[in-house]
């Protein structure tokens, strides 16, 4: 074998050991790596790093979103004619689910309030999607409802999701002391980027400079550690909080 090829081989090989040490693998994977150099890293590059790379992960992401482009009502058909079929509570929800996905708030809260009945009535994931369809379709005092419910029944449910949308609720429902006491109460608890955002969202609507000012001072310092992948994760927020900041501009400005 030549020595530059038995030399590109060990270079290959301990690249995956450090892979191996870094990432926690077990430790037999050393002495598969060195004791077959090549073939030894080509089994370890397919079955442990390629998986767990940013590569596959950045595929995985591509092929999902372009399957969705060209065809973004695939999983709502497939939600509907499985509860035409069967039509169990497990496939309402499913095809609840599917429709707020789809920006169908409207006909989602009503297939969220049909299943909340019977032995489903204190179902806590079907009461939170029933006040998350709500909110979207701006039946703001009805989600008000349901969240409060849900906060007296299951208070270990979901706590921060369900604190940051009655605090929303509040605010649609035109309740401002009632959000900001939610809103405070979510970042004291929690603080969460969501909650200083969503938060700060709010102040901005309500023309709170100063609360909104001191909030994205703290948000900015939490941003400028992220990785792409945190800016990716909470891309929505984000842009709904410039969104919100441009318009307050713009208002200032008139």
């Amino acid at each position: 074998m030549p020595i530059a090829g038995l030399g590109l081989h060990v270079l290959i090989a301990l690249f995956c050991a450090f892979h191996v040490v870094r990432s926690g693998q077990q430790m037999y994977w050393l002495f598969i790596l060195f004791a077959f150099p090549l073939l030894g890293s080509i089994v370890y590059f397919f079955m442990i790093y390629l998986p767990s790379s940013r590569l596959e992960r950045g595929a995985l992401k591509a092929v999902s979103a372009a399957a969705r482009a060209l065809d973004p009502g695939k999983q709502l058909r497939l939600a509907r004619a499985d509860f035409e079929e069967t039509p169990t509570a497990q496939n309402q929800m499913r095809l609840a689910a599917a429709l707020l996905d789809m920006g169908e708030a409207s006909e989602a809260a009503s297939m969220y309030e049909s299943a909340l009945k019977g032995p489903f009535l204190s179902d806590p994931e079907l009461r939170f999607g029933a006040a998350r369809a709500m909110v979207e379709c701006q039946r703001y005092n009805d989600a008000v409802q349901h969240l409060e419910q849900l906060q007296r029944d299951r208070p270990e449910y979901r706590t921060e999701a369900v604190c940051l949308l009655l605090a929303r609720s509040y605010a649609g429902a035109g309740q401002a002391n009632a959000a900001r006491e939610q809103f405070e109460a979510a970042v004291e608890r929690f603080g969460s980027f969501d909650c200083k955002a969503e938060y700060a969202i709010w102040a901005l609507a309500m023309g709170d400079q100063a609360t909104a000012s001191r909030l994205r001072v703290e948000l900015d310092r939490t941003m400028a550690r992220w990785t792409a992948a945190n800016r990716e994760l909470n891309g929505p927020v984000l842009r709904r909080l410039n969104a919100a900041q441009e318009l307050a501009k713009r208002s200032a400005n008139l």
